[in-house]
């Protein structure tokens, strides 16, 4: 072939291992182990999640037994009788009867989370339980929910990999879930990932953060892609400006001393708000593959441009320091605003307003898409605002478009109203599962789509590691704000600068059954 012939050569793969399709069980024996068992996220989250699979045939009982795990030294219906309480609420006669065979599916195992002891007896019950429904070696699924802070995650680990794995493979595996916080900043969170990375391949790590868990959330992908009419709208052309809002009318109430280390920065911008970013953001993937959905996410996160000082605001409010585990002098926001800017041929010059808080005027979270004014406006009507898509996360999960139409009358005259679907009013009876039901049943099908991977959580880190240092050092302060009130004012000149403009008089009402 001469010098100047075109070849052909194979590219090496540029996917993570995960992509790689895995001879995977999703039937035959399951344990689920529940580690710090006698916790609360435990006892309010996992078990009622797990219960409601249950319910709903997702765990057959002729299959899936669940162990507790925690230091607590009690017994089985000690362990269930703490649990039943919050499987009975809104019970009915039907359910109580489900709630008692579930219970039976539990069992209890006392150890310390760093000693081989505990975890040897871990595995002896698991295999016995196995043993009972006659598994070939190896073939059994073991998922594991650490329902734990983030310092006992590595010991944990290590424990979990040499005393309770499966023996050998024969189409059977072993996960491990972790929940949020995934360290302080970037190192730590890095560390963290290489303790961890070191026992188990990404594939077994599953990094949960319930928001993407959220029905609302979980339609994002469908919204921008599957409906022609967004596609040409979604961009920097027709897109003013993006609020994505987390907003809480009650402060920490017994949890002070654990917020003040991490701050509504770590607590819910970092990960929550925006991991909704970037569904919002992210362009179209490939495929609905695990690995290609969450390529896209990367993507965005790496197109992220370094904070500006300017375009923060931090608050916290009167009375948070009262709280006994709270330092005097603490400079923990709870409260922030933040404008991030995504560096693409889409989103160039579009502000990506992250806004959060504690002891507001309102509960709420939402995503508010606000678009330009129209051009040559011949109804002189922008005294009534701009059109704005609005997805309302909780409560009352609904979407709705906020457009200008002609006031009813014999006049010509505007007015601002609304496109509506909101679900309780047009999904009558129907049960949004919760976000943990459907992340654990995610993890038990072997699907990581609505889970964090390792360079995500990197990139995710890096956006925000010099401002939160920064704060830590004390050189940036949070402005005092009354509980009960929208936040600082300067968040609200924060959102102007950025050019948001408030609707006046318009006030979304969730329509009535």
């Amino acid at each position: 072939m001469g010098s100047g012939a075109w070849k052909i050569e194979k590219r090496d793969d540029f996917r993570s291992e995960t992509f790689k399709e895995e001879n995977v069980l999703e039937n035959g024996t399951l344990s689920i182990i529940v580690l710090g068992a006698s916790g609360d996220l435990a006892k309010k989250k996992t078990f009622p999640a797990l219960f409601h699979l249950f319910k709903q045939g997702f765990l057959n009982p002729n299959e899936v037994h669940i162990f507790g795990y925690a230091r607590t030294k009690i017994s089985d219906d000690e362990l269930r009788s703490r649990i039943r309480g919050y499987l009975i609420q809104g019970a009915s006669s039907k359910d109580l009867e489900g709630v008692t065979k579930f219970l039976q599916l539990i069992k209890y195992v006392s150890g310390s989370y760093d000693g081989e002891e505990g975890f040897r007896q871990l595995d002896k019950e698991i295999a016995v339980h196995e043993d009972s429904k006659n598994s070939a070696d190896g073939s059994s699924r073991r998922l594991f929910y650490l329902a734990l802070p983030p310092s006992v995650y590595p010991s944990v680990c290590g424990m979990i990999k040499n005393y309770c794995m499966n023996n050998s493979d024969h189409g059977g595996w072993t996960r491990i879930v972790v929940e949020k916080p995934f360290g302080k900043d970037l190192e730590s969170a890095e560390k963290l990932s290489n303790q961890i990375g070191e026992l188990f391949d990404e594939s077994q790590i599953y990094r949960i953060d319930h928001y993407l868990g959220k029905e609302l959330v979980q339609n994002l992908l469908v919204l921008r892609f599957a409906n022609r009419f967004f596609l040409p709208l979604w961009n920097r052309d027709n897109i003013e400006n993006v609020q994505i809002v987390f907003r809480e009318d009650f402060g920490t109430e017994g949890r002070g001393g654990y917020f003040d280390e991490y701050g509504i920065i770590r607590d819910i911008i970092q990960n929550h708000l925006l991991q909704v970013l970037c569904l919002v953001a992210m362009e179209k993937p490939v495929s609905l593959k695990p690995e290609h959905i969450r390529d896209e996410k990367v993507k965005v996160l790496q197109s992220v441009l370094p904070i500006n000082d300017d375009e923060v605001v931090l608050g916290q409010y009167d009375g948070y320091t009262d709280d006994p585990t709270v330092p005097d002098h603490s400079n923990t926001p709870t409260f922030s605003t933040v404008v991030l800017r995504i560096h693409n041929e889409r989103w160039e010059g579009v502000p990506f307003i992250l806004k959060a808080g504690k002891a507001l005027n309102s509960r709420k979270a939402e995503i508010r898409v606000q678009f330009k004014d129209v051009p040559g406006d011949i109804f002189r009507c922008k005294k009534q605002g701009r059109n704005e898509f609005v997805i309302r996360l909780q409560p009352s999960e609904a979407m709705y478009m906020k457009l200008t139409v002609k006031q009813p009358g014999l006049e010509m005259s505007t007015v601002q109203s609304e496109l509506d679907l909101s679900y309780g009013q047009r999904y009558q009876g129907v049960a949004i599962p919760e976000a943990y039901e459907r992340l654990i049943l995610d993890t038990i099908k072997g699907d990581q789509q609505h889970f964090v991977r390792r360079d995500e959580l990197k990139a995710a880190w890096e956006i925000f590691t010099p401002l939160l240092h920064r704060i830590d050092n004390g050189e940036l302060k949070p402005l005092p704000y009354k509980p009960g009130s929208r936040g600082p004012e300067a968040a609200d000149a924060l959102l102007e600068k950025a050019g948001y403009v408030q609707t006046h008089g318009y006030i979304w009402i969730p329509p009535t059954l």
